[in-house]
C-alpha cells in the first residue's frame, strides 16, 4: 500500500513558476514509477509527466514539454514537478500517482495509487 500526499499548489501569475511535491509512504516507493496528471474544470483528467523507478527515464505531455520537469528523490520518498513559464491553461487540480510496474506510463489505468490532488491556478 502506498499513500500519496501532494503539496505546493497555489495561485501564480502567467509566466511564473511553482514546484509541486508528492510525498509517499511505504517502503516500496523506490520500485514504483511515478506520474503527474491534471484535471481542469469540465475536462477529463490528462497525463502531464512520468518518471521511471530509477529516475533514468522521463516522459512528458507535448503541452508541457520544455516547461515542466519531473524528478524524484528515492531517499526522501518524494517526487517533484517543477513548473516554469506557467500559462492560464495549466490551471487544474494536479494529482500524483504510483505505478508498481516501475517503467513509467501516460495511461491512467497503469497507476495503482493516487493522491488527493493540489490546486494550481494561473492568472492571466
Amino acid at each position: 500500500q502506498v499513500q500519496l500526499v501532494e503539496s505546493g499548489g497555489g495561485l501564480v501569475q502567467a509566466g511564473g513558476s511553482l514546484r509541486l511535491s508528492c510525498a509517499a509512504s511505504g517502503r516500496t516507493f523506490s520500485s514504483y514509477a511515478m506520474g503527474w496528471f491534471r484535471q481542469a474544470p469540465g475536462k477529463d483528467r490528462e497525463f502531464v509527466a512520468a518518471i521511471s523507478w530509477s529516475g533514468r527515464n522521463t516522459y512528458y505531455a507535448d503541452s508541457v514539454k520544455g516547461r515542466f520537469t519531473i524528478s524524484r528523490d528515492n531517499a526522501e520518498n518524494t517526487v517533484y514537478l517543477q513548473m516554469n513559464s506557467l500559462k492560464p491553461e495549466d490551471t487544474a487540480v494536479y494529482y500524483c500517482a504510483a505505478d508498481r510496474r516501475g517503467t513509467g506510463s501516460s495511461y491512467e489505468a497503469h497507476y495503482d495509487y493516487w493522491g488527493q490532488g493540489t490546486q494550481v491556478t494561473v492568472s492571466s
